[in-house]
């Protein structure tokens, strides 16, 4: 997982590893990582997500599968332009 902006500042981290099936473990298992900084619940709540490179939009993320070795951005949402 990449963690851009806020995601990156809550998380403490710019990319850590995961082992998940689909976007919703992941995010779970990141979750459960990060129970000592509440702020990064609340910015993956915020957050939109890439798989690979592919927008997940609003794809149930119970249904987004992930490939071995593949990328999972997580971006909060951008100010300005």
């Amino acid at each position: 997982m990449r963690y851009w902006a806020a995601a990156k500042a809550a998380a403490g981290a710019a990319e850590e590893p995961y082992a998940a099936a689909t976007l919703a473990e992941a995010l779970d298992a990141a979750r459960r990582r990060h129970t000592e900084r509440p702020e990064f619940a609340r910015v993956l709540l915020r957050c939109s997500f890439l798989v690979d490179g592919d927008p997940v939009g609003t794809r149930d993320h119970t249904t987004v599968q992930l490939a071995e070795g593949g990328t999972v951005e997580v971006l909060p949402p951008f100010a300005g332009g």
